[in-house]
């Protein structure tokens, strides 16, 4: 605030509500809620960016790089590789129908440091290939 940041002030203070509105709901998994608001705020963008509104998209789009900031480093292509690949292994998955059985296994694993858009089109890319 000191720094003049307004734009920066906004939104932490938007993600501290979020943050308190989750804990008063009982279910505390940070990790969850900044996900959830930095998918909003890209789903905005893309959304003002198709309306024609470039400067409300790059806003959408900062507010979207704060709350990365605050995220968990993600998951290299290999490191993400190798996680899917032990999770196929251990579910018997070798289908692309058991997707869901190999999803259950990968997710708690990534604990946020992927998107599970992307962890589901790695294990569909790996169950799709053999």
């Amino acid at each position: 605030m000191k720094a003049g940041e307004r734009d920066r002030v906004g939104a932490l203070r938007m993600l501290a509500n979020a943050l308190q509105q989750e804990a008063k709901l009982g279910t505390e998994d940070e990790v969850a809620v900044l996900q959830r608001e930095r998918k909003k705020r890209l789903e905005a963008a893309e959304a003002f960016r198709k309306g024609g509104s470039e400067d409300r998209a790059a806003a959408e789009e900062a507010e979207s790089e704060l709350i990365e900031v605050y995220l968990p480093e993600q998951l290299s292509e290999e490191e993400l590789a190798e996680l899917v690949n032990a999770a196929i292994e251990e579910a018997g998955a070798s289908a692309p129908g058991e997707i869901g059985k190999v999803m259950s296994v990968v997710m708690p694993r990534v604990q946020g440091r992927a998107d599970g858009k992307r962890v589901s089109g790695a294990v569909r890319e790996r169950l799709d290939s053999g």
